[in-house]
């Protein structure tokens, strides 16, 4: 999991570190496309743990996917955004019904008054996007 911390590449060392045991463990190739430049205050580094883990537990469990891209990106305007993309099987959002993971990964994003949208395409993949501005 990432944690919180206070060195110039904490976050971003933290997340690349669980990321590539992520892709190691269940053999998911990865593309990171961004990596946060700076650290990410302790809640925002909690919804993003929770967001991130979510949505590659679905990757794992229920995409078929053969790789993963992410891009998880801090703005000097103070918006955090997470985008988790794969290549697997897709879902019809109309016939399946959102699973708990998905609300948490809202939930997540909605304490720091941000929100959550997942676009599926059945044989095209999934993508989640995810924004909120986070003070500290």
């Amino acid at each position: 999991m990432l944690e919180a911390t206070h060195s110039p590449a904490g976050t971003a060392a933290a997340a690349l570190h669980y990321l590539t045991d992520w892709s190691g463990r269940t053999r998911i190739g990865l593309e990171i496309w961004a990596l946060p430049r700076t650290d990410l205050s302790l809640r925002a580094t909690n919804c993003l743990t929770t967001a991130l883990s979510e949505a590659l537990s679905n990757v794992e469990r229920h995409s078929g996917a053969k790789l993963v891209s992410i891009a998880i990106t801090y703005t000097a305007e103070h918006v955090l955004r997470m985008t988790v993309s794969d290549d697997g099987t897709g879902f019809d959002r109309a016939k399946v019904p959102t699973g708990s993971g998905i609300a948490r990964m809202r939930a997540a994003f909605a304490e720091l008054g941000g929100g959550l949208s997942v676009h599926s395409v059945p044989g095209a993949g999934t993508t989640i996007s995810a924004a909120a501005k986070c003070w500290g």
